[in-house]
């Protein structure tokens, strides 16, 4: 027997959601991967956190072209009511600028979170949207997302519904905060409601240690004290505009806690925050590795206020980069990456409250 629910999707902050020719629109595929994205840290632990059979289990639910025993299609299905492009053709917010500690001069918060859908534009001296994007999704813009699945997944579809409203983010540098979701229907309940269903997130959690020695994203982390690594605004902001520049500024105050006191070309601290860094390249890495930021910012709402969120889904460095990496340098990041995290921590204890 299938079920059939519907939801409203809202964004709470811009969303750069680009097709196939860059153009801001609402598409069905950026949706069907954030569930999938989802759905393998609710799975994860079902799986004893092995990626091969979680791959695997994915794949005869999603849909696949290469389990040679299974193909399947999708047991779940997506759909959204339009397509539409997004109503944002320009960048119209004033410029929130926020003190960067390295640099002589402000930086616009926006463009800090959003460089690359956002731009700096020399010659007006102000930030644009990127003309490659032609346009954005506008905050409050809104879609119904109507969803057909199996009974038998009904408990984890909304495990996943519910994760994706308290902390999914889709786009351009999601990560950052970017294309906050918001979910209105039967099934989810906002983040004042979090304490009452913590046991979710909880299940789900492993301590810090432990997460960083799988090279990708698969739990929440806990500290030493069993607490969860999430944090939220010790108080509500009237705007998402608000609440962005409190997030560019804790993004600043953490990354610049962690100085280069190593030679130039060589691993430091603030290369385990996320690759490549800025005037600070690893020789052996070059330019084009990456490192994901395991940090993910969220902005979400209540009825009064909108608050910022920040939650950490670790994993250890990748074994791809290690390779690349000498062997006392591979020492260095076990020795040094869970007391890095801790002092990031520290930092958002500071400023924010844990949820």
């Amino acid at each position: 027997m299938m079920v059939k629910q519907i939801y409203i999707v809202r964004f709470v902050t811009p969303a750069f959601l680009g097709d196939a020719e860059q153009n801001g629109a609402w598409r069905a595929p950026p949706f069907k991967a954030l569930l999938r994205q989802w759905w393998r840290v609710a799975a994860a632990k079902d799986h004893g956190y092995d990626h091969a059979e979680l791959r695997k289990t994915e794949g005869r639910l999603f849909g696949n072209t290469w389990l040679k025993d299974n193909f399947s299609q999708s047991q779940i299905k997506l759909r959204l009511d339009h397509w539409h492009t997004g109503k944002m053709s320009a960048w119209v917010e004033a410029p929130a600028n926020v003190a960067y500690p390295e640099i002589k001069f402000p930086i616009d918060a926006n463009l800090y979170l959003g460089y690359g859908p956002l731009i700096r534009n020399k010659e007006f001296r102000k930030t644009t949207l990127n003309d490659k994007l032609n346009a954005a999704i506008q905050a409050e813009e809104s879609n119904s997302l109507n969803i057909l699945y199996s009974d038998q997944s009904k408990f984890s579809v909304g495990v996943i519904l519910q994760l994706i409203h308290w902390f999914g983010t889709i786009g351009g540098r999601s990560r950052n905060g970017w294309g906050s979701l918001f979910l209105e229907g039967d099934g989810v309940d906002g983040i004042e409601k979090f304490h009452n269903l913590n046991s979710i997130v909880n299940e789900l959690a492993k301590p810090l240690k432990d997460c960083l020695e799988n090279d990708w994203p698969h739990a929440f982390a806990k500290d030493q004290d069993n607490q969860l690594l999430i944090w939220k605004s010790k108080r509500g902001h009237s705007t998402w505009r608000e609440a962005m520049v409190e997030l560019a500024k804790l993004k600043i105050a953490f990354r610049t806690s962690l100085k280069f006191i190593s030679s130039v070309g060589q691993i430091a601290e603030r290369h385990l925050l996320a690759y490549p860094v800025t005037r600070h390249p690893i020789k052996a890495w070059g330019n084009q590795a990456r490192l994901a930021n395991q940090l993910r910012f969220k902005v979400t709402r209540t009825t009064q206020d909108y608050i910022a969120m920040v939650y950490h889904l670790p994993c250890g460095i990748p074994n791809g980069l290690l390779d690349a990496l000498s062997k006392t340098e591979r020492s260095w990041i076990t020795d040094q990456q869970f007391g890095v995290w801790q002092s990031v921590h520290r930092i958002l204890d500071a400023h924010m409250q844990r949820i």
